[in-house]
């Protein structure tokens, strides 16, 4: 669960019922193409018997590209990592600055000023070369995390007396519905990690029943938490949900959520120059170049991140945004794709039609919340 769950209250705001519906649809094919996406990752030996013959996404990508070029999908599939990673590190100084602008509403700065206050404190996030330190931040993520959602549920359940089903829109507007989808999707992604994970777990096979498990949960979770906090501020409802706290609750909640966004942020910092490291080095990080080298690709990236933050200061429409293009790619479109590719012979006529189907469905939704998001974005600066 990412703090990107505290778009989805304002998801259904301009999704309604369709919302909800599509948060446990999104759960439901996500389970789907990560369970497909770890498929690819084993052929059958002369025995009959599943061995794993790769080890990551691109490895993948590379067998299903192999006939036009050996290393043509690997090359794609880490762009689109990289692209996706930068883009969730975006978000984190985005919403950091949103944060600090309501929790000192009385200081005259700007947002895009705090996101700079933000990106100065991560700029430790250079020195960073273990997965270790990462690790131990991320652990103390998900307290924080914790705690944010037990305290604004709890708020929520004392409003309960102002609930009414009645907020709940029956017409849509098609292009709001859209950046919903884009929102939505992209607080499920997780398919970059799933070949790592199942990798390490001491027992493989146990794979599709985690799977299971955990996509129920985070339906469960994020259904309600969505469902509770909307139904509490209807159409009042904010892009970040923390915003619609009362003064008392929101000044703490908001530093909680600050702090849960700058830990979050060493991951997908580390995660992506960690693939460029490996492009660069060819897989041997005793090839990299020099420290000064190091340190100037992780100086761009940071410096990167924080441009795009000025530049793009919209929370949802750019939650939107990623999530229609790498988000729907990730998630929905490269892993159908390559078990079609990859298993065509051995699929049976129902599963090549799910694989398909699911591919389609990607496409569409990844093709139309581009353009609303992008839309949306052109009106906002417009």
């Amino acid at each position: 669960q990412g703090i990107f769950v505290l778009g989805l209250p304002y998801a259904l705001l301009h999704s309604g019922y369709g919302g909800l519906f599509l948060i446990v649809l999104a759960a439901a094919l996500c389970c789907y193409t990560g369970k497909i996406l770890i498929g690819c990752l084993y052929e059958e030996n002369e025995d009959g018997q599943l061995v794993r013959v790769r080890d990551t996404y691109e490895d993948i990508a590379n067998a299903c590209c192999r006939e036009l070029s050996p290393r043509l999908g690997g090359v794609f599939v880490n762009v689109t990592q990289v692209t996706e990673l930068i883009m969730t590190c975006v978000l984190y100084l985005v919403v950091s600055g949103n944060l600090l602008s309501h929790s000192f509403p009385y200081i005259p700065v700007t947002e895009k000023t705090w996101s700079v206050v933000a990106f100065v404190t991560l700029l430790p996030c250079v020195f960073i070369k273990t997965l270790k330190i990462v690790s131990k931040l991320s652990q103390l993520c998900s307290l924080v995390h914790l705690l944010i959602i037990l305290v604004v549920m709890i708020y929520c359940l004392t409003q309960i007396h102002r609930w009414s089903w009645a907020k709940f829109r029956l017409s849509l507007e098609f292009e709001d519905f859209l950046v919903s989808v884009g929102v939505i999707i992209f607080s499920y992604t997780s398919q970059i990690f799933l070949p790592t994970l199942e990798g390490n777990m001491k027992n493989p096979g146990e794979f599709s029943c985690m799977l299971n498990w955990t996509h129920f949960f985070a339906c469960v979770l994020k259904t309600t938490f969505a469902l509770t906090a909307f139904l509490t501020w209807g159409e009042e409802t904010k892009e970040v949900i923390t915003d619609n706290l009362p003064s008392f609750l929101q000044t703490l909640v908001n530093l909680c959520l600050l702090t849960k966004a700058l830990l979050s942020y060493p991951l997908p910092f580390f995660a992506a120059t960690e693939i460029v490291y490996a492009c660069i080095s060819g897989g041997n990080h005793s090839n990299y170049v020099s420290p000064l080298f190091t340190l100037g690709v992780r100086g761009s990236f940071l410096l990167i991140t924080l441009l795009m933050a000025m530049f793009i200061p919209h929370f949802a429409l750019l939650m939107g945004l990623t999530g229609s293009i790498t988000g729907a790619a990730m998630t929905f479109l490269l892993p159908s794709l390559f078990h079609l590719k990859l298993k065509w012979q051995k699929l049976s006529l129902s599963e090549k039609c799910a694989d398909i189907s699911v591919f389609i469905l990607g496409f569409l939704c990844s093709i139309a919340g581009i353009v609303c998001s992008i839309k949306g974005l052109l009106e906002v600066f417009g």
